[in-house]
């Protein structure tokens, strides 16, 4: 007895006292306050880092949500001198250094000037004639520079300033200079010298193109072609002219523009209509049937960049953009596509900017607005006194604008405009493009040319983001799910622990090598045996069905053999052989049934296929999804409670009974989670989708097209943009897009599996 007593008392002297107690759990409290600190921290640091992420991406973004400014710095009176006594100026424009404006006066005389302070600095008169006399004024599109001077007796000059480029003292200095491109001599354009009325020039590939009305109403055509000599160097020009068809009895020319290849002329008349002239063969010029021109009558008109797009004011102060637009029988007409925001006066002057649709607008109130075509926005809209605003000259780097009003003072403003082309309709509804017969999604956002025109349209690519994700979350979740219940439910544990390793090993597979695999592989291969594919996905499910079928049959002193929980195994010959099979018969069925080929049939029936497509994409992608899948639903189907299928069964219900009533209602948050995650990483693939699906930004579900998705966009084009560009920042607001879009998925996914956790927490 004595052993006890001294093992209790043992004990006893190994307890703590009261003061050590205390000790103790002074330390324990400090633990503990330090973990839940520890824990609060990290937790904030997660939100945090994720709240920077959208800061930054924000903060990318900012620049295109804000609007055009304009901000006058300097107004002064054009230059005085003996040349411009009386006369106006009709034309103004700005060297791309913004430091030398020029002045166009009706009477000849070219006037360069500092543009921040209005100095003089050199004049020249355009030659003419003793007998003749200037009577207007046309110029080109605003990158070639060129300025025709109409005469009274038929005759076309044709100038371009010049800026030359120096050094002196590591100082740039620009010296302006008048150029004759055609020679000092005038151009004859019309035969019988009636006075140019109204005038239009183009520089082409083929040569200089000039159209003109003249006084006795009649439209003629000239086309100037440069010969250098090899030897002299010296400049041979070579006219041709034609008379066009006449406008209808009545009419008069207001306006003409000339497009860039010289194939085709616009008419506006004074009666608020406009012709197009098809002068491809100008000596067999056709005249198309006119179109009307709402707001009363056309006062300014201008093609933008490219020539690809009118914009059109009014008397009433309409302002809108027409596109030539080419009919099934490969005509072209002009054709009214977007209105713009009304000035309150009548449209004094159109002036395009440099290398994009946009273009400015202004009016006899004294009013300037800016407008971008393509995106159909009206940026600003600004006073500038009462006094008509005649011209507008703009930059070629769309940084500054001249203003000239009719009192011959010129403002000079600094501008901000350097977003225009992005806004909410033409991220993600149909837009009108140049070159396009209708309305359409389109993301094509760059290339080698200025006169292209962006188009960043966000529809093919988020619904090329859901193709992508729908497909391959339609072939990993049935896969993935079935073979997390059959493993942690019907499983053997010898062989869950051989399998379920095996499949979360597949998790580390680097997506780049199934991207590999996927377009250098398995599209050539499903290519050529795509009828095996079909087999396959109708065959398996239908032999295993049989295989099972067939088992359940046998005797059962011959299914006592095989341990229970390792019938699985019994399915692996069967599947494999089935799938051999399919493969192998796939040549056969496609002599049989599909004339040789299954893709061509297809594509001879109206079903487009490419070999990078959607299924390529589903089949891999979905066996990249699948171990996250399968991982996180196994481990929530093998986490319900034993003391559950333990009931259910000794109740008498069967396993597959208490599989479907006990084990799934209990493990759908887990078996939620699951299929949620892998949709999440579905959704932002990249590498995958980047090399198996052609990267084509198409709108459709065609399962054998291919695809282009936000997070491939992003990887294939942020290398090459320019940063701080419209076209970088749109790609940030892709970025953005998908971490919403994620951000909102995982979040509803959250709500929905609280939900379902508290429906089945009293099982």
């Amino acid at each position: 007895m004595s052993q006890p007593i001294s093992n209790a008392a043992q004990t006893a002297s190994l307890m703590p006292n009261a003061e050590q107690r205390t000790k103790l759990r002074r330390m324990r409290n400090i633990k503990d306050k330090f973990s839940g600190y520890g824990i609060m921290t990290a937790g904030i640091a997660v939100v945090g880092s994720l709240a920077l992420i959208f800061v930054y991406l924000f903060s990318e973004i900012a620049p295109l949500l804000r609007g055009a400014s304009v901000d006058v710095q300097q107004t002064y009176s054009l230059p005085a001198n003996d040349q411009v006594a009386g006369s106006s100026a009709e034309f103004i424009s700005l060297e791309r250094y913004e430091e030398i404006g020029t002045a166009y006066h009706k009477n000849g005389t070219v006037q360069f000037f500092n543009a921040l302070s209005g100095a003089a600095i050199s004049h020249q008169q355009v030659p003419k004639s003793a007998d003749a006399s200037f009577t207007t004024l046309g110029a080109s599109e605003a990158s070639h520079g060129l300025v025709a001077y109409g005469y009274s007796n038929g005759e076309v000059a044709v100038v371009k300033a010049q800026y030359d480029l120096s050094y002196p003292d590591d100082k740039r200095v620009v010296t302006a200079s008048l150029g004759y491109p055609l020679g000092e001599t005038p151009v004859v354009l019309d035969a019988n010298k009636a006075a140019i009325s109204v005038l239009a020039i183009q520089a082409t590939s083929e040569g200089m193109v000039l159209s003109a009305s003249t006084s006795d109403n009649r439209l003629v055509l000239g086309v100037v072609s440069s010969e250098v000599n090899a030897i002299t160097e010296e400049t041979t020009n070579t006219t041709a002219t034609f008379n066009l068809p006449p406008l209808p009895e009545g009419e008069k020319v207001t306006h003409m523009q000339l497009d860039n290849d010289g194939r085709y002329l616009v008419v506006a008349n004074d009666k608020a209509q406009l012709y197009l002239y098809n002068i491809t063969k100008p000596d067999a010029a056709e005249r198309y049937e006119p179109v009307k021109v709402e707001g009363g009558k056309v006062t300014a008109m201008r093609f933008l960049v490219s020539t690809g797009s009118l914009a059109i004011g009014t008397e009433q102060g309409q302002v809108s953009q027409w596109l030539m637009v080419r009919d099934p029988q490969n005509k072209y007409h002009v054709t009214h596509v977007r209105d713009f925001e009304p000035l309150e006066g009548a449209i004094t002057h159109i002036a395009p900017e440099f290398g994009r649709r946009g273009f400015w607008a202004a009016d006899d109130k004294g009013d300037i607005c800016i407008y971008f075509g393509t995106s159909a926005r009206t940026l600003l809209t600004k006073s500038m006194g009462s006094t008509p605003i005649t011209h507008i000259g703009i930059s070629p780097i769309n940084g500054r604008v001249l203003l000239l009003d009719q009192t011959q003072k010129v403002r000079m403003a600094k501008v901000w405009n350097e977003h225009p082309e992005v806004s909410f309709s033409m991220l993600w509804e149909k837009v009108w493009y140049e070159g396009r017969d209708a309305p359409d999604y389109i993301w094509q956002a760059s290339s080698g040319s200025d006169d292209f025109e962006a188009k960043m349209s966000f529809v093919p690519l988020s619904l090329g983001t859901l193709k992508a994700a729908l497909f391959a979350i339609l072939f990993a979740v049935p896969l993935g799910v079935m073979g997390a219940i059959y493993t942690a439910y019907f499983m053997t544990p010898k062989l869950r622990g051989i399998v379920k390793p095996t499949i979360e090993i597949m998790a580390a597979l680097p997506s780049v090598i199934l991207g590999f695999l996927a377009g250098l592989w398995l599209a050539p291969f499903l290519e050529n045996h795509l009828p095996a594919i079909f087999c396959i996905l109708l065959l398996v499910p239908v032999v295993m069905l049989i295989v099972g079928f067939t088992w359940s049959q046998l005797p059962l002193a011959i299914r006592s053999r095989t341990p229970e929980g390792w019938e699985a195994a019994i399915l692996v010959v069967p599947v494999i052989l089935t799938v051999w099979g399919c493969v192998d018969i796939s040549p056969y069925l496609e002599i049989w049934f599909f004339d040789g080929s299954l893709p061509q049939w297809f594509t001879n029936n109206g079903v487009k296929f490419e070999q990078r497509n959607a299924l390529v994409v589903g089949l891999v992608m979905g066996f990249a999804v699948i171990p996250s899948i399968f991982s996180i639903a196994e481990d929530a189907v093998f986490s319900v409670p034993r003391h559950l299928t333990q009931g259910s069964l000794a109740l008498g219900a069967t396993r597959w009974q208490t599989m479907m009533g006990v084990v799934l209602p209990t493990a759908s948050p887990g078996i939620f989670s699951a299929v949620m995650m892998g949709f999440g990483r579905a959704v932002g693939e990249t590498m995958i989708v980047l090399m198996a699906t052609g990267n084509s930004p198409v709108v459709n579900f065609n399962i054998f097209e291919g695809m282009r998705t936000l997070s491939a966009n992003i990887a294939v084009e942020m290398p090459e943009t320019a940063v701080a560009s419209t076209h970088f920042r749109v790609l940030f607001l892709a970025a953005l897009l998908l971490l919403a879009l994620t951000f909102v998925v995982n979040t509803a996914a959250e709500i929905v599996r609280q939900r379902l956790r508290k429906r089945y927490s009293n099982l």
